[in-house]
């Protein structure tokens, strides 16, 4: 299973996807979610799940910071802003409701875009085939869709890009 998104370039995410752009939820956070697609899904899969996750946040606030949760996905894969522009995507709580931010959970299960306060950050969007879909409420933890998932994860991938504080400057190639 391979994951492709036109959202990043040259392995560095675009800037309208995290604290650089332009469109914000009322909590404050970047909220046009990045877009991607699968290829290869395996046989037999009803539907995906994804977890986009900043592990770079665990030297600054002492765990993997998780930016976008979902579930039941039946097509292979979301076009951009479908976090906030997709009826009945079934999207669970973000750190941003954490004890550092202290937001609403259900405010924010949805897309909550990058912001690293330090250095550059990788971000890893996981993207998980299913043999079914799963039994889980909007505003579900990651925890609680990793436990869901166990025995039903027919496939995984992984797609990686760097997001920072600043532009970074583009190398072609």
């Amino acid at each position: 299973m391979l994951i492709h998104s036109d959202g990043i370039v040259n392995g560095v995410i675009e800037e309208r996807f995290g604290k650089r752009g332009t469109q914000f939820s009322d909590e404050g956070t970047s909220s046009r979610s990045l877009p991607f697609h699968i290829q290869d899904a395996p046989a037999g899969t009803v539907c995906f799940a994804l977890v986009l996750e900043d592990k770079d946040a665990i030297p600054v606030c002492g765990y993997s910071w998780i930016h976008w949760t979902a579930t039941n996905l039946t097509s292979p894969g979301l076009a951009e802003n479908a976090s906030r522009e997709q009826p009945g995507l079934l999207q669970g709580t973000t750190s941003w409701s954490g004890k550092i931010s202290g937001k609403d959970r259900m405010a924010v299960s949805f897309y909550g875009g990058m912001a690293p306060p330090d250095k550059p950050h990788t971000y890893q969007l996981h993207v998980f085939a299913l043999d079914k879909l799963m039994d889980l409420q909007p505003g579900f933890y990651a925890n609680e869709l990793y436990w869901a998932m166990q025995g039903h994860i027919l496939d995984c991938a992984t797609l990686s890009g760097s997001y920072a504080n600043e532009a970074i400057n583009r190398k072609s190639g």
